[in-house]
């Protein structure tokens, strides 16, 4: 399945009614992550912006420091799914090899299948991002956020990520909230654009990946619209991320480092 969309037969019922209509569903595919040949891992994905999720993910799991380390090398589709092949340094290939996580991904978790419990706990990062944001401009991110989800309003079965900058709002979608924050890392990577030059607006909770994978990137503020969660608040003060959560209408919570934050008057 090449397509992010599946048109399927659907049935409506309505009281006494039963009328039949072609709905169009978001595709759900295994996409593996191969390094120097060898396998890392297999998440569950939406074949979409697959060059900005296969170096996205290499970023956010530290795999590589820098696109510079980075090389997709081929991307070859199999009626099962789709493998991603990528070159990276030796010397990374070996750090890789000793960290060996040997995950399973799926599109509600991912850490799931992590051999040991202290290799889900990674150390993370610090974040120096000196940007502050006001209220006005989070609310107008989230509003655009909403109205550029293409995917979403087909099938109604679709994450967002999106990073709001000078230049706009840069989005990526995906039926898994951690795969939609990678292939937003990725494009920022390939678009060039600063961590520190904005923040992220995400359209899930705020979970302890979804953080450690933001302050992986160096983005210091980041945006949720649902609720976070206990370990993502602890991981973000620890990471020197602003973490806000529950933005919705006018309002929203600030859990971690509010001082990057200003209501507009």
């Amino acid at each position: 399945m090449n397509e992010p969309l599946q048109p399927v037969r659907a049935w409506r019922l309505r009281a006494d009614d039963r009328a039949s209509h072609e709905d169009r569903v978001i595709v759900e595919t295994p996409v593996a992550l191969l390094y120097n040949g060898d396998s890392f891992a297999v998440m569950m994905a939406t074949p979409d912006s697959l060059e900005d999720f296969a170096l996205g993910f290499a970023l956010g799991e530290g795999i590589v420091r820098d696109a510079s380390e980075f090389r997709l090398v081929d991307v070859v589709r199999h009626a099962q799914g789709i493998a991603l092949h990528a070159a990276i340094p030796q010397a990374r290939f070996d750090a890789l090899a000793e960290r060996r996580r040997g995950m399973e991904g799926r599109s509600g978790c991912g850490l799931c299948g992590v051999e040991r419990l202290q290799a889900a706990m990674r150390p993370v990062p610090r974040v120096t991002s000196r940007i502050r944001v006001d209220t006005a401009a989070i609310h107008a991110a989230l509003d655009a956020l909403a109205a550029q989800q293409p995917l979403n309003a087909l099938s109604g079965g679709v994450h967002a990520a999106g990073f709001a900058h000078a230049g706009g709002l840069l989005v990526r979608e995906d039926v898994g909230r951690h795969n939609a924050l990678d292939k937003l890392v990725g494009a920022m990577s390939r678009q060039a654009i600063a961590p520190g030059a904005g923040f992220a607006v995400i359209t899930s909770r705020a979970s302890y990946e979804m953080v450690h994978k933001a302050a992986t990137a160096g983005i210091g503020v980041m945006v949720a619209i649902s609720a976070p969660t206990d370990l993502a608040i602890r991981t973000a003060d620890a990471a020197g991320v602003t973490l806000a959560a529950f933005a919705r209408g006018d309002s929203l919570n600030v859990y971690a480092h509010p001082e990057r934050i200003a209501a507009t008057p």
